[in-house]
């Protein structure tokens, strides 16, 4: 039986071990994220150990929900002792949920506790979190510095005003850059009940009203150079199905002016007008280099009672199964024909799918940057042992793994980032599988550059990060 958790987790063989070895110190680039750029410029040391590791992390929520913990004790008004118990209670009934891997990952790096999380552990772990937490050392740029980040793109509306970021860039004691990443999904919902209420936050940043179409299209250009000034080299576009169906301007005012009179669009129509703006939105992306994120495939809010009383992002979404591969397909095409394709990293939240995008990639390369269109990690409810080893194996099947750009946190969690570790034992593991069964040899020079580019490098050249 092999220990709990070890300095060999999730590695079994020698060649698996040296490669974790000589990439378990590469830099992180957390170049997808949800964290705020408030919280990391005001830099307050939490409370304890419930505020720093429950507070927003829906993971967690969906695993104690499923042990039917009551919801005060998730979200509700109970004591932050009381919730951290409840989760402590309910996590040894998660054997194979990546939760508790992370659990445990995160009390071994940063607070040095090797005793599994339970309701027999959870006084002790709790004090000496909290003794830990007071002394100092927590704050969100001390647990930035302490795991080793190199840079972090946060997500950002085109209708926010980039304040944090400017303070923090400012501070040249802070050594992790803190970059936007362009999320313009409020933009393109033009069919949701949150457009015209985000459009009036949009007027608002940019000090101009937005009667047209045309109007629109001028403002978020105006806000992607305002990103750009503040170092923006990604982008990030979510859809539950992949949209494409082509429209002229006047057919786009039209759809625009639909809206603001409070009229209901057709399917049809808002494809439309999300196929355009993106398009629209891509050509500049591809103009400044920066990369276009599709995550295709979340289904959300599914819980109508639940989304009424605690709202978005709480632990209610799934995944959906649209097929993609007919439009997105003739959506890159139709910017490829133009010259004018993006370097693009396509996620899929449907495992169903990662062979579709997996020879996706192949349709859309390029002699100028290599592997321009990449097949994002595992995502979500994917970024588990399974769900990663598989977007590996397909993309080692149908791509360049070694050209792989690699890890996200895609968290909003300081403590969220011995998932990279996690990523990179896997990584590891699969390929040091493939030496010791004879698959690939045992190079060690070249299997060492791959994983630490893999863990850094390839993402930071994909993304510029030098620049």
């Amino acid at each position: 039986m092999k220990p709990f958790m070890n300095e060999d987790f999730l590695l079994s063989t020698p060649t698996a071990k040296a490669l974790f070895e000589a990439c378990k110190n590469e830099p992180i680039f957390d170049w997808h994220c949800h964290l705020q750029p408030k919280e990391i410029y005001e830099n307050k040391t939490p409370e304890h150990i419930t505020q720093l590791w429950l507070g927003a992390d829906h993971y967690k929520w969906r695993g104690m929900r499923g042990c039917g913990i009551n919801e005060k004790y998730i979200t509700g008004e109970a004591s932050a002792y009381e919730k951290f118990k409840a989760y402590a209670s309910a996590l040894p009934q998660m054997p194979g949920n990546p939760l508790y891997h992370w659990t445990h990952l995160e009390l071994q790096r940063y607070f040095g506790i090797t005793e599994p999380l339970s309701a027999k552990t959870c006084d002790m772990i709790w004090e000496s979190c909290n003794a830990q937490i007071a002394a100092g050392g927590f704050t969100p740029r001390e647990l930035i510095e302490k795991s080793n980040v190199a840079c972090v793109c946060t997500t950002d509306d085109p209708a926010d005003t980039l304040e944090y970021h400017h303070l923090i860039a400012a501070d040249k004691t802070f050594k992790c850059k803190v970059l936007p990443a362009f999320r313009p999904d409020k933009a393109l919902g033009i069919d949701l009940p949150t457009f015209l209420p985000w459009l009036q936050s949009l007027e608002q940043t940019a000090q101009t009203e937005i009667k047209s179409y045309a109007k629109l299209k001028e403002v978020l250009l105006a806000r992607i150079e305002v990103f750009a000034q503040a170092g923006c080299r990604a982008t990030d576009h979510a859809f539950t199905w992949v949209p494409y169906e082509r429209a002229d301007e006047e057919t786009l005012e039209g759809i625009f002016a639909a809206v603001l009179n409070g009229e209901t669009l057709t399917r049809k129509q808002a494809d439309a007008y999300r196929t355009e703006l993106f398009r629209f939105l891509a050509k500049e992306y591809a103009r400044r280099g920066w990369g276009c994120e599709i995550h295709i495939g979340a289904m959300r809010n599914n819980n109508t009672p639940k989304f009424n009383t605690l709202g978005p992002d709480t632990g209610y979404d799934s995944i959906d199964d649209y097929n993609i591969a007919e439009p997105l397909s003739r959506l890159l095409d139709s910017l490829e024909s133009e010259g004018c394709l993006p370097k693009t990293v396509l996620f899929t939240l449907n495992p169903k799918d990662n062979y579709v995008l997996g020879t996706m990639l192949g349709n859309f390369q390029s002699d100028e940057v290599g592997s321009k269109v990449q097949f994002g990690t595992a995502w979500w409810f994917n970024d588990n042992i399974d769900g990663m080893r598989e977007q590996i194996k397909a993309l080692g099947n149908l791509g360049v793994l070694g050209k792989f750009i690699g890890m996200v946190t895609d968290s909003r969690s300081f403590l969220s980032y011995p998932r990279h570790e996690y990523f990179r034992r896997i990584v590891c593991e699969f390929l040091g599988n493939l030496v010791e069964s004879g698959q690939y040899p045992a190079d060690m020079e070249t299997l060492t550059q791959i994983v630490k580019a893999i863990s850094f490098g390839n993402a930071a050249v994909y993304f510029g990060l030098s620049a």
